[in-house]
This record gives structure tokens, C-alpha cells and sequence, in this order.
């Protein structure tokens, strides 16, 4: 192996071996970035039941006001 085949290799090696660091940086950053997203998705999953039993006590209060108007409607007509 000449000189000049020497250097080629080892200029090889060294692009090789700044391609695997920036892999593995970006890989890192990936997961990170994965494992924040999957912490929001834990919280929003988390969220859920008390959003759903918001939305079940506005149903409700909004069932009893149209009770209500309805109930004040049919007084109405039959007074």
C-alpha cells in the first residue's frame, strides 16, 4: 500500500468517523425529543377523564336549563 493510499484511507475513516458522531448526536437529540413527546401524550392521556367529566356536568346543566325554558313554555300555554 503506497503513501498516497495510506491517506485516502485514513481521510476515509475519519469522514466515516464524523458521519457515526453526527448520527449518534442526532440520534440522541431524536430521542429525547421522543421521549418529551411521549411525556406530553402521558399528560394529555392523563387529562382526558377530567375533561370528560367536565363536559358531562355542562351536559347536564345544560339539560336542566332547557328543563327549565321548556317547563316555563308549557306553563305558559296552559296558563
Amino acid at each position: 500500500m503506497s503513501f498516497k493510499q495510506a491517506k485516502e484511507l485514513v481521510e476515509r475513516m475519519e469522514f466515516s468517523e464524523i458521519a457515526l458522531k453526527k448520527a449518534v448526536t442526532n440520534l440522541e437529540k431524536s430521542s429525547k425529543n421522543f421521549e418529551q413527546t411521549l411525556k406530553h401524550q402521558e399528560d394529555l392521556i392523563y387529562k382526558i377523564p377530567e375533561a370528560n367529566k367536565k363536559v358531562s356536568y355542562m351536559a347536564i346543566a345544560v339539560a336542566v336549563n332547557i328543563g327549565f325554558v321548556l317547563g316555563l313554555l308549557v306553563a305558559k300555554f296552559f296558563l
